[in-house]
């Protein structure tokens, strides 16, 4: 028999709130099984959350995320690697603009920060 999570086991695996995990089931990112009013989660879903999971970390969207995980389910695997692809290509650019202009930022406070301890000295 497959092992199966229940909601709080689930929770407690991937450090997620239940607020999180029942907003990942409304939005249609993980499909737990129903037995009444409790919830279990299977091996699949348990991919689906790693895979959320390093989205989000990456910077992904859900929405993004959701429609990456809905090609894997209608079109299948090499469908869903060029959409990875694609999404990544995207986001890698999203990523070193804001790298960037984070740069940008730390120089200017350092720079910011170095006149107004020169000032100080100097009064």
């Amino acid at each position: 028999m497959t092992e199966r999570l229940t909601f709080k086991e689930m929770c407690a695996k991937f450090d997620v709130t239940p607020r999180t995990l029942r907003y990942y089931e409304y939005i249609e990112l993980l499909h737990p099984e129903k037995e009444g009013r409790s919830r279990f989660y299977g091996p699949k879903e348990c991919a689906r959350m790693t895979l959320i999971l390093r989205g989000r970390r990456w910077g992904f969207p859900l929405e993004d995320i959701r429609q990456w995980l809905l090609i894997y389910e209608n079109e299948g695997t090499e469908s869903q690697m060029q959409a990875w692809v694609e999404l990544a290509d995207r986001q890698l650019l999203d990523l070193e603009e804001q790298q960037k202009q984070l740069a940008e930022t730390i120089a200017e406070l350092r720079r910011v920060r170095d006149e107004t301890r020169t000032a100080l000295k100097k009064s």
